[in-house]
């Protein structure tokens, strides 16, 4: 019960810290001056999301989450390379 314990209370503790990142991060995504930090808000948003979910799932025991958040990481990094992408030739086809 230690470790579930621990897990509550750092759930409890960032959870009005993550609401007030995700909260800043989608006014950023929103309203960014510019594409890279349009893309960067998206970024830290799927990651922070990851890692909450990373987290609940610990905590209600269910590895489905854990799934779910992988797969969000890897959504993220594709997100990026395709971003990339498009910085570097302002085109995305081959």
């Amino acid at each position: 019960m230690l470790v579930e314990d621990f897990v509550r209370t750092t759930i409890i503790a960032i959870t009005p810290i993550f609401a007030a990142a995700m909260a800043l991060y989608v006014v950023r995504a929103i309203k960014g001056p510019t594409v890279v930090d349009m893309t960067l808000a998206i970024d830290c948003l799927c990651f922070d999301v990851c890692f909450f979910m990373a987290m609940l799932a610990i905590y209600f025991k269910a590895p489905f989450l854990v799934a779910c958040s992988m797969c969000l990481a890897l959504w993220a990094y594709i997100f990026d390379l395709y971003m990339a992408k498009y910085l570097e030739r302002k085109e995305l086809g081959e």
